[in-house]
């Protein structure tokens, strides 16, 4: 069972952390911003965006997204954090020409099949799609019919959200391998990783206490995040504890001196 994080009994869970050679990472849509009904409509709050601009003069930090690359760093524009790995993790070390030829095929397949449905939107991020249908007003007909045409594309790695379905080439790295290889990158001993959907599971699988803290935002029974924050409104919170956390290591630190 997940517990909150920002509770009382497990500050210091968070604290424990804050104090260790950590790299920050976070989820953007659901995460960093509120999940809206057109996703190229989302946008931090600007308290949020104020507060993780401060959090990186204290922490080396990432954000790790479901969205193209390009597309992040555009939503990211005015916060410069060390790296924007986009594409579920595929991008940038693992963008391949293998893995656009296989989108490229996929594509005519897709629109063939869904366009009768409406509501649906197929949305080309290069080295994958995403498939919406937030706006169908027959969401489970929606979905049943968008997983049976991703199924019929053969080998490839389907991936459910919040009112979307997520088809990745099979084999293509994932969140999990991303974080792994941007905390080894940035000399880290240890992490922490905010998501709230179901491709974030591949970083909150990893088993590795003491080295990983997992925090998904919504508490959900079969997630296999270690802790949570109830809601995304919550989200401010959490980044000004981890301010305040590390504000205080620093003053105590100096203090010993």
């Amino acid at each position: 069972m997940m517990k909150n994080i920002l509770s009382r009994a497990n500050r210091e869970v968070l604290n424990e952390f804050a104090w260790s050679n950590v790299l920050l990472a976070f989820d953007f849509d659901g995460t960093l911003a509120p999940i809206v009904d057109n996703p190229e409509r989302a946008r931090m709050r600007p308290e949020t965006r104020g507060l993780l601009l401060e959090l990186t003069k204290f922490y080396p930090v990432i954000v790790i997204s479901g969205r193209a690359q390009s597309d992040a760093l555009d939503k990211m524009r005015g916060v410069t954090v060390l790296e924007v790995v986009g594409n579920h993790g595929i991008e940038p070390w693992h963008a391949a020409t293998r893995h656009v030829t296989e989108v490229r095929r996929w594509l005519p397949q897709l629109s063939a099949r869904l366009a009768p449905i409406r509501g649906v939107v197929i949305e080309d991020k290069s080295y994958s799609v995403a498939i919406h249908y937030r706006q169908s007003r027959e969401k489970k007909k929606a979905r049943a019919a968008i997983l049976k045409a991703a199924a019929d594309l053969g080998e490839v790695r389907v991936i459910g959200g919040k009112q979307v379905v997520n088809v990745l080439p099979n084999g293509a790295p994932h969140k999990g391998i991303a974080l792994e290889r941007e905390r080894d990158r940035w000399h880290c001993d240890t992490a922490i990783y905010v998501g709230d959907d179901e491709t974030d599971e591949d970083v909150f699988m990893l088993d590795q206490p003491g080295r990983l803290l997992t925090i998904r935002v919504g508490l959900k029974r079969k997630s296999a995040a270690m802790y949570c924050i109830p809601n995304q409104r919550v989200m401010d919170s959490l980044l000004r504890a981890l301010m305040e956390h590390r504000r205080e290591a620093r003053e105590l630190k100096q203090a010993w001196r």
